[in-house]
């Protein structure tokens, strides 16, 4: 690619992989520095035990000291054990103050719950007084799994359930109860630029303090990645959707080939400043310390 330096919004994941080979293929495609999460499964995080806490703890600790072993390269979006209250305000603080994470990887629902419920309001109530960047990465709830023969759930479900967190995220007033929270959106917004005139048109009309000035507003706010999502659909649909200063660069390596994000873009016909905003700059206002 051309251009300056580009942070990346993903990392490390499920299988055989080392942080060496994550420099290798960033290297290879002029990538800078990538902010590490966990990406699938969910269940170990979820089931609310002393064993989720001690998972999440040593996902964390690992990132941190890709941070220290390789500097420039990584940054961390540290794992919550997100059912478990407790555990989740005692990891928030131990990642921030002691392990100095950039943010927080949540995934996009727990079993029967998804971000929005009042249930999770204590966490958002914390990570909205640090300011935090909270990114969401997709997973496939209990009720959506294995529903059509011959389709596996990442598929579909992956994104389906994205869109459902951040309307989850919406209705609930989380989005404006907490507004200090900045959220990343995976997959260039999955269904949520397509969908977002009909959830603006079935937002509860009884509630008209938590979208003051509209759904829409609070929805465009969001920040957008565009993992394994930079075909012409997507983008068009969240490049008319969202202004340019919301845009991320990012990849679904090692879940995907670092390709399959990447050599999209050329064929985009995207303005040099387009590129630039989302390569580099829009992530350097949410993440300054990566600034050149």
């Amino acid at each position: 690619m051309q251009g300056p330096p580009v942070i990346g919004i993903r990392g490390p994941g499920k299988g055989p992989w080392t942080p060496a080979e994550s420099i290798e293929h960033m290297d290879r495609h002029g990538i800078t520095t990538a902010i590490s999460s966990v990406t699938v499964p969910a269940e170990p995080f979820y089931d609310g035990t002393e064993k989720s806490r001690a998972i999440a703890r040593g996902v964390n600790e690992y990132g941190a000291k890709m941070v220290v072993d390789y500097p420039g390269r990584f940054g961390l979006f540290a794992a919550l054990p997100m059912p478990d209250i407790e555990g989740s305000l005692k990891e928030i603080e131990y990642s921030f103050d002691t392990l100095k994470a950039d943010g927080i990887c949540i995934f996009s629902s727990t079993p029967g719950k998804w971000p929005g419920d009042p249930f999770f309001h204590p966490t958002w109530e914390e990570l909205n007084r640090r300011k935090a960047v909270v990114f969401i990465h997709p997973t496939t709830p209990n009720c959506c799994k294995n529903l059509a023969v011959g389709l596996p759930d990442y598929m579909l479900e992956f994104d389906f359930d994205t869109t459902r967190a951040v309307a989850s995220l919406l209705v609930n007033g989380v989005l404006t109860k907490y507004p200090d929270i900045r959220w990343i959106v995976n997959h260039s917004g999955a269904c949520v630029p397509v969908l977002a005139g009909r959830i603006q048109d079935r937002v509860p009309r009884n509630n008209p303090d938590l979208y003051p000035t509209g759904s829409l507003e609070k929805l465009k706010k969001l920040y957008f990645e565009v993992a394994h999502a930079t075909f012409p659909w997507p983008m068009a649909a969240m490049m008319t959707f969202t202004p340019m200063s919301q845009v991320l660069f990012g990849t679904d390596f090692p879940l995907e080939p670092m390709e399959t994000t990447v050599e999209q873009i050329p064929r985009l016909g995207l303005s040099s400043q387009f590129i630039r905003a989302m390569d580099r700059e829009n992530a350097e206002r949410l993440f300054p310390r990566f600034k050149k």
